[in-house]
């Protein structure tokens, strides 16, 4: 376990993502609305957050629950005024009514982003088929991160899928980083970790008191000695 693993944490405001970054998180996923499984925060959210720390920030583009795409006109248009407040990483990812990647909506909203690096989030885990999704989206500018429990149910029921999936690293397809989030524990962390993932994410692990509480320092500070292997 020589490589440093990724932490990602979810950050609704300034306020967790201070406390995330204090805590020992690479990156921020950054976003509103989790009643909504997260949507996109406004342009006044991104830059009071890029003020206020200095780690990577990916921010969502979705505009509505669930994981077709809606109005690509507005979801455009909200990539392109974040793209000019200064966001330069993205999560986005949108299905089709049979499972299959939104491969039109994707490419659409991509062209917008100019070559900014992006994570396919957790629609992969809906799809009817993972393999001809990651197989579809391969070679799309900027992608490099699927963010994956390995099963619409989480970890637990997906775990087997994401030991697998981390064996064919590098094969077409799987050139990305697997991001691993949704349902994370941090007694997943050993078999993940020996089956070669390298990178994780966590929204709730990282509040004591919920969604109505921000993100604890010392909540994600637990998860950044556990990935660097200290006793939990």
């Amino acid at each position: 376990m020589s490589t440093r693993a990724v932490l990602e944490v979810i950050a609704l405001d300034v306020e967790d993502a201070v406390a995330a970054q204090a805590g020992g998180a690479d990156r921020l996923e950054l976003v509103t609305d989790m009643a909504a499984d997260g949507l996109t925060p406004s342009c006044r959210t991104f830059a009071g957050i890029r003020a206020a720390v200095d780690i990577d920030l990916r921010v969502m583009l979705r505009l509505r629950d669930g994981f077709a795409a809606g109005d690509l006109g507005r979801l455009v248009r909200a990539a392109g005024e974040l793209r000019e407040a200064g966001a330069d990483q993205f999560v986005l990812g949108f299905l089709g009514a049979d499972g299959a990647v939104d491969l039109a909506a994707v490419e659409r909203v991509v062209a917008e982003l100019g070559g900014c690096r992006w994570t396919f989030h957790r629609a992969i885990d809906r799809a009817a088929d993972r393999d001809a999704l990651r197989r579809r989206l391969a070679g799309l500018p900027g992608l490099d991160t699927y963010l994956t429990a390995g099963a619409a149910g989480g970890v637990d029921e997906g775990i087997a899928t994401l030991v697998a999936e981390a064996a064919l690293d590098g094969k077409p397809g799987y050139e990305q980083r697997m991001l691993v989030g949704g349902g994370l524990r941090l007694d997943h962390v050993p078999r993940l970790r020996d089956g070669g993932i390298e990178a994780f994410h966590i929204g709730g692990a990282a509040r004591p008191d919920g969604w109505d509480g921000p993100v604890s320092a010392e909540a994600v500070a637990r998860w950044r000695g556990v990935l660097d292997g200290e006793a939990a």
